[in-house]
Protein backbone atom coordinates (compact mmCIF):
# COMPACT_ATOMS: atom_id res chain seq x y z
CA UNK A 1 0.00 0.00 0.00
CA UNK A 2 2.69 2.53 0.63
CA UNK A 3 4.76 1.61 -2.81
CA UNK A 4 0.91 2.46 -4.50
CA UNK A 5 0.58 5.67 -2.67
CA UNK A 6 4.26 6.59 -2.93
CA UNK A 7 3.84 5.87 -6.49
CA UNK A 8 0.58 8.04 -7.13
CA UNK A 9 2.49 10.65 -5.60
CA UNK A 10 5.53 10.84 -8.19
CA UNK A 11 2.73 10.69 -11.18
CA UNK A 12 0.21 13.07 -9.46
CA UNK A 13 1.44 16.02 -11.36
CA UNK A 14 1.45 14.14 -14.96
CA UNK A 15 -2.65 13.12 -13.92
CA UNK A 16 -3.14 16.72 -13.57
CA UNK A 17 -1.85 17.48 -16.88
CA UNK A 18 -3.55 14.77 -18.35
CA UNK A 19 -6.95 15.88 -16.51
CA UNK A 20 -6.21 19.64 -18.13
CA UNK A 21 -5.76 17.81 -21.73
CA UNK A 22 -8.70 16.11 -21.51
CA UNK A 23 -11.17 19.13 -20.62
CA UNK A 24 -8.95 21.04 -23.07
CA UNK A 25 -9.60 18.50 -26.02
CA UNK A 26 -13.44 17.89 -25.50
CA UNK A 27 -13.44 22.31 -25.51
CA UNK A 28 -11.08 21.99 -28.91
CA UNK A 29 -11.96 24.05 -31.92
CA UNK A 30 -15.81 24.78 -29.98
CA UNK A 31 -16.87 28.31 -29.83
CA UNK A 32 -18.86 28.32 -26.84
CA UNK A 33 -16.10 26.18 -24.87
CA UNK A 34 -16.38 25.27 -21.19
CA UNK A 35 -20.35 27.57 -21.27
CA UNK A 36 -21.58 24.10 -22.99
CA UNK A 37 -21.37 22.22 -19.76
CA UNK A 38 -23.83 24.97 -18.64
CA UNK A 39 -26.14 25.55 -21.96
CA UNK A 40 -26.35 21.48 -22.65
CA UNK A 41 -27.90 20.19 -19.45
CA UNK A 42 -30.37 23.10 -19.50
CA UNK A 43 -31.17 22.49 -22.94
CA UNK A 44 -31.90 18.73 -22.70
CA UNK A 45 -33.86 19.45 -19.16
CA UNK A 46 -35.91 21.90 -21.17
CA UNK A 47 -36.58 19.63 -24.00
CA UNK A 48 -38.10 16.25 -21.76
CA UNK A 49 -39.61 18.99 -19.54
CA UNK A 50 -41.94 20.41 -22.70
CA UNK A 51 -42.24 16.71 -23.61
CA UNK A 52 -42.87 14.63 -20.53
CA UNK A 53 -44.94 17.53 -18.40
CA UNK A 54 -47.14 17.59 -21.60
CA UNK A 55 -47.59 13.79 -21.70
CA UNK A 56 -48.57 13.22 -18.68
CA UNK A 57 -49.96 16.78 -18.00
CA UNK A 58 -48.04 17.56 -15.12
CA UNK A 59 -47.41 21.17 -14.56
CA UNK A 60 -45.35 20.59 -11.18
CA UNK A 61 -42.54 23.24 -11.30
CA UNK A 62 -40.25 20.23 -9.49
CA UNK A 63 -40.93 18.08 -12.65
CA UNK A 64 -38.19 19.78 -14.04
CA UNK A 65 -35.32 20.07 -11.26
CA UNK A 66 -36.32 16.04 -10.74
CA UNK A 67 -35.32 15.97 -14.50
CA UNK A 68 -32.20 18.05 -14.03
CA UNK A 69 -30.93 16.02 -11.00
CA UNK A 70 -31.30 12.27 -12.88
CA UNK A 71 -30.17 13.65 -16.27
CA UNK A 72 -26.83 15.39 -14.24
CA UNK A 73 -25.80 12.41 -12.81
CA UNK A 74 -26.39 10.07 -15.96
CA UNK A 75 -24.63 11.94 -18.03
CA UNK A 76 -21.60 12.09 -15.77
CA UNK A 77 -21.79 8.55 -15.35
CA UNK A 78 -22.13 7.39 -19.00
CA UNK A 79 -19.40 10.64 -20.27
CA UNK A 80 -16.56 9.10 -17.33
CA UNK A 81 -17.14 5.38 -18.16
CA UNK A 82 -17.14 5.74 -21.97
CA UNK A 83 -14.27 8.33 -21.85
CA UNK A 84 -12.19 5.40 -19.02
CA UNK A 85 -12.55 3.15 -21.58
CA UNK A 86 -11.03 4.59 -24.32
CA UNK A 87 -8.48 5.96 -22.01
CA UNK A 88 -5.66 2.94 -22.65
CA UNK A 89 -6.48 2.93 -26.73
CA UNK A 90 -6.37 6.99 -27.00
CA UNK A 91 -3.19 7.06 -24.53
CA UNK A 92 -1.39 3.76 -27.03
CA UNK A 93 1.52 5.55 -28.48
CA UNK A 94 2.54 7.40 -24.96
CA UNK A 95 1.99 4.02 -23.43
CA UNK A 96 4.75 2.28 -26.21
CA UNK A 97 6.66 5.14 -25.93
CA UNK A 98 7.32 6.08 -22.29
CA UNK A 99 6.58 4.27 -18.61
CA UNK A 100 3.61 5.60 -16.90
CA UNK A 101 1.34 3.74 -14.47
CA UNK A 102 -1.21 2.68 -16.88
CA UNK A 103 -4.27 3.37 -14.22
CA UNK A 104 -3.33 6.92 -14.90
CA UNK A 105 -5.53 7.33 -17.99
CA UNK A 106 -8.73 5.97 -17.01
CA UNK A 107 -8.23 8.10 -13.79
CA UNK A 108 -7.66 11.23 -15.81
CA UNK A 109 -10.50 10.68 -17.57
CA UNK A 110 -12.82 10.08 -14.67
CA UNK A 111 -11.19 13.08 -13.15
CA UNK A 112 -11.67 15.17 -15.90
CA UNK A 113 -15.61 14.38 -16.29
CA UNK A 114 -15.98 14.50 -12.42
CA UNK A 115 -14.87 18.45 -13.06
CA UNK A 116 -16.87 19.08 -15.78
CA UNK A 117 -19.86 17.84 -13.91
CA UNK A 118 -19.35 19.72 -10.91
CA UNK A 119 -19.24 22.73 -13.23
CA UNK A 120 -22.31 21.99 -14.40
CA UNK A 121 -24.22 21.73 -10.37
CA UNK A 122 -24.03 25.53 -11.42
CA UNK A 123 -27.37 24.89 -13.36
CA UNK A 124 -28.71 22.95 -11.29
CA UNK A 125 -28.70 25.33 -8.46
CA UNK A 126 -29.41 28.43 -10.78
CA UNK A 127 -32.88 26.19 -11.66
CA UNK A 128 -33.77 25.33 -8.29
CA UNK A 129 -33.52 28.81 -7.59
CA UNK A 130 -35.62 30.20 -10.16
CA UNK A 131 -38.32 27.62 -9.29
CA UNK A 132 -38.12 28.49 -5.60
CA UNK A 133 -37.27 25.07 -4.29
CA UNK A 134 -36.03 25.68 -0.79
CA UNK A 135 -32.94 24.14 0.32
CA UNK A 136 -33.12 21.91 4.08
CA UNK A 137 -29.96 20.91 6.01
CA UNK A 138 -30.10 17.79 4.46
CA UNK A 139 -28.25 19.77 0.91
CA UNK A 140 -25.32 18.82 2.56
CA UNK A 141 -25.92 14.97 1.94
CA UNK A 142 -26.07 15.49 -1.63
CA UNK A 143 -21.94 15.29 -1.19
CA UNK A 144 -22.61 11.46 -0.24
CA UNK A 145 -23.79 10.44 -3.40
CA UNK A 146 -21.54 12.21 -5.71
CA UNK A 147 -18.74 10.77 -3.68
CA UNK A 148 -20.14 7.27 -4.56
CA UNK A 149 -21.04 7.89 -8.32
CA UNK A 150 -17.61 9.32 -8.29
CA UNK A 151 -15.80 5.78 -7.09
CA UNK A 152 -18.77 3.68 -9.21
CA UNK A 153 -17.59 5.44 -12.05
CA UNK A 154 -13.92 4.77 -11.81
CA UNK A 155 -14.35 1.11 -10.88
CA UNK A 156 -17.00 0.61 -13.93
CA UNK A 157 -14.01 2.62 -15.90
CA UNK A 158 -11.36 0.11 -15.07
CA UNK A 159 -13.06 -2.88 -15.92
CA UNK A 160 -14.06 -1.23 -19.68
CA UNK A 161 -10.42 0.10 -20.04
CA UNK A 162 -9.79 -3.36 -19.96
CA UNK A 163 -11.98 -5.38 -21.40
CA UNK A 164 -11.83 -2.83 -24.56
CA UNK A 165 -8.14 -3.22 -25.02
CA UNK A 166 -9.01 -7.49 -25.94
CA UNK A 167 -12.55 -6.87 -26.92
CA UNK A 168 -12.97 -3.65 -29.18
CA UNK A 169 -16.73 -4.26 -29.92
CA UNK A 170 -17.20 -3.21 -26.13
CA UNK A 171 -17.67 -0.03 -27.08
CA UNK A 172 -20.57 -0.55 -28.67
CA UNK A 173 -21.98 -3.13 -26.65
CA UNK A 174 -21.64 -0.28 -23.81
CA UNK A 175 -23.63 2.09 -25.78
CA UNK A 176 -26.36 -0.22 -25.38
CA UNK A 177 -25.57 -1.23 -21.95
CA UNK A 178 -25.71 3.04 -21.28
CA UNK A 179 -29.37 3.23 -22.86
CA UNK A 180 -30.86 0.33 -20.55
CA UNK A 181 -29.71 2.07 -17.59
CA UNK A 182 -30.43 5.22 -19.36
CA UNK A 183 -34.37 3.92 -18.86
CA UNK A 184 -33.69 2.09 -15.75
CA UNK A 185 -33.10 5.42 -13.66
CA UNK A 186 -36.12 7.02 -13.75
CA UNK A 187 -34.89 9.86 -14.89
CA UNK A 188 -37.66 11.62 -16.89
CA UNK A 189 -40.59 9.64 -15.36
CA UNK A 190 -41.85 9.05 -11.34
CA UNK A 191 -41.22 5.68 -9.76
CA UNK A 192 -44.84 5.21 -9.61
CA UNK A 193 -45.31 5.11 -12.96
CA UNK A 194 -43.55 1.64 -12.86
CA UNK A 195 -45.09 0.33 -9.80
CA UNK A 196 -45.60 -3.12 -10.75
CA UNK A 197 -41.85 -3.41 -12.01
CA UNK A 198 -40.36 -1.39 -9.35
CA UNK A 199 -37.50 -4.46 -9.19
CA UNK A 200 -36.17 -3.01 -12.13
CA UNK A 201 -35.54 -0.10 -10.43
CA UNK A 202 -34.19 -1.15 -6.96
CA UNK A 203 -31.37 -3.23 -9.26
CA UNK A 204 -29.97 -0.16 -11.10
CA UNK A 205 -26.93 0.72 -8.78
CA UNK A 206 -27.38 4.12 -10.32
CA UNK A 207 -31.01 4.85 -9.30
CA UNK A 208 -29.91 4.30 -6.03
CA UNK A 209 -27.35 6.91 -5.99
CA UNK A 210 -30.00 9.31 -8.10
CA UNK A 211 -32.50 8.87 -5.45
CA UNK A 212 -30.32 9.94 -2.50
CA UNK A 213 -29.06 12.84 -4.41
CA UNK A 214 -32.62 13.97 -4.95
CA UNK A 215 -33.82 13.03 -1.55
CA UNK A 216 -30.52 16.26 -0.71
CA UNK A 217 -31.74 18.37 -3.37
CA UNK A 218 -35.27 18.14 -4.33
CA UNK A 219 -36.90 16.37 -1.27
CA UNK A 220 -35.39 18.22 1.74
CA UNK A 221 -35.26 14.46 3.65
CA UNK A 222 -32.62 11.98 4.95
CA UNK A 223 -30.65 9.99 2.40
CA UNK A 224 -32.53 6.06 1.54
CA UNK A 225 -30.48 3.78 4.08
CA UNK A 226 -31.39 0.65 1.80
CA UNK A 227 -30.64 2.72 -1.48
CA UNK A 228 -27.21 4.06 -0.07
CA UNK A 229 -26.06 0.92 1.22
CA UNK A 230 -26.68 -0.84 -1.76
CA UNK A 231 -25.20 1.99 -3.72
CA UNK A 232 -21.65 1.84 -1.63
CA UNK A 233 -21.79 -2.11 -1.49
CA UNK A 234 -21.90 -1.93 -5.87
CA UNK A 235 -19.36 0.73 -6.20
CA UNK A 236 -16.63 -1.20 -3.62
CA UNK A 237 -17.16 -4.13 -5.31
CA UNK A 238 -16.80 -2.76 -9.01
CA UNK A 239 -13.91 -0.28 -7.69
CA UNK A 240 -11.96 -3.91 -6.45
CA UNK A 241 -13.01 -5.97 -9.30
CA UNK A 242 -11.81 -2.63 -11.51
CA UNK A 243 -8.54 -2.81 -10.07
CA UNK A 244 -7.93 -6.08 -9.73
CA UNK A 245 -8.61 -6.81 -13.73
CA UNK A 246 -6.82 -4.13 -14.70
CA UNK A 247 -3.51 -4.68 -12.78
CA UNK A 248 -4.18 -8.54 -13.99
CA UNK A 249 -4.30 -7.70 -17.39
CA UNK A 250 -2.30 -4.32 -17.86
CA UNK A 251 1.24 -5.64 -18.61
CA UNK A 252 -0.73 -7.69 -21.83
CA UNK A 253 -2.11 -4.61 -22.91
CA UNK A 254 1.06 -3.60 -25.48
CA UNK A 255 0.54 -6.48 -27.32
CA UNK A 256 -2.97 -5.49 -28.32
CA UNK A 257 -2.35 -1.75 -28.81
Amino acid sequence: MKQIIKNFQKYRFLLSQLVVKEIKLKYRKSYLGILWTLIEPLLTMIVLYLVFSKLRKNNDRTFAVYILTGRLLYSYFSHATKSAMKSIRVNAQMIKKVYVPKYIYPLASVLSQFITFLISLVVLAAVSIVLRIKPTIHILEAIIPIIILFFMALGIGLVLATLAVFFRDMEYLWDVVLMIIMYCSAIFYYPSMVSDNSWILRMNPLYAVILNFRNAILEGVPLDSGALLYSIAFSAIALLAGIWLFYKNQDRFILYL
